[in-house]
């Protein structure tokens, strides 16, 4: 890894941007490295197998986040959530803002799949951009939560990369659904198929243990009442099988996109109990 201190750097063949802070909130200036493949072979890997690093200037040994976008698994890009990225490095939080192959093209379990070598895939290299492999935390925003869920609660799907739930220091999930079967009769059956047990084996809360990983679980007012009763159910699912770090928690004034679109404001709510949940659980300096 290059010097960050400088305009313009490069990790390999990517270009480094290295920018000021100009928000209000800010305590660190954010390096930007775009276009990262988090699949074997780089030269062949479309856009929808790259990631975003979101880095806090000058600083080292900083807790990573990996951020997975919204949309249903039908739409969205990490492009759009570049105000995560920059929230949270601004913070001195890392944060690798991902995209992953969407349905129609692919179907349940890519999607995940994707999610889990980009989390590999940071782990592996984050310390060479100064980031700490063993404090690497998801957060998702409605189907990405989803998929942060199934990443921290499915071992299979982290197994493949050789490894476990346990790399996960923690998990947000901002107004997100963990009961597929609940869900997919109202969505295209691209997505998750038609079959009604391949909908449960695709569902989170049907893979709790009482190994979960510490979890936010953050839902607004104004979300449909069908999604906050998903929050409301996960939560006590999680506490009954004994895991003592569930949090839930109700945004008062917001609703299912604001909750997540908002979080770019100085001294948001949703910024700032996530990067407590971040400070709380990180791993000892």
């Amino acid at each position: 890894m290059r010097d960050l201190e400088s305009q313009t750097c490069y990790w390999g063949d990517v270009s480094i941007q290295v920018e000021p802070s100009v928000a209000t909130d800010s305590v660190h200036g954010v390096s930007v490295v775009r276009g990262l493949s988090y699949l074997s072979d780089g030269e062949r890997t479309p856009d929808r197998a790259r990631l975003d690093l979101y880095l806090p200037r000058g600083q080292a040994r900083f807790p990573v986040i990996v951020s997975i976008h919204g949309g249903g698994l039908v739409e969205g890009d990490k492009s759009h959530d570049e105000f995560v990225g920059r929230r949270f490095a601004r913070s001195g939080i890392g944060t690798a803002v991902i995209n992953y192959r969407l349905s129609p093209e692919v179907s349940h379990p890519v999607h995940v799949q994707d999610v889990a070598a980009a989390f590999a895939w940071v782990k592996r290299y984050i310390g060479e951009f100064g980031g700490r492999a063993d404090d690497m935390f998801v957060i998702g925003h409605s189907a990405g939560a989803y998929l942060a869920a199934l990443l921290a609660t499915d071992g299979r799907y982290l197994g493949r990369h050789g490894l476990t739930c346990k790399a996960i220091r923690g998990v947000v999930a901002v107004s997100g659904f963990f009961w597929v079967e609940r869900v997919a009769p109202d969505r295209p059956e691209s997505v998750w198929g038609g079959d009604k047990r391949a909908w449960v084996d695709a569902s989170p809360a049907h893979h709790l243990a009482p190994t979960l990983p510490p979890t936010l679980l953050l839902f607004a007012d104004g979300d449909q009442p069908a999604r906050r009763r998903q929050s409301l159910e996960m939560a006590q699912a999680a506490r009954s099988l004994g895991n003592p770090n569930v949090e839930l928690l109700e945004l008062a004034g917001r609703d299912h996109l604001s909750l997540w679109t908002g979080l770019a404001a100085p001294g948001d709510e949703v910024a700032e109990r996530i990067i407590a949940f971040v400070r709380a659980f990180q791993a000892s300096a």
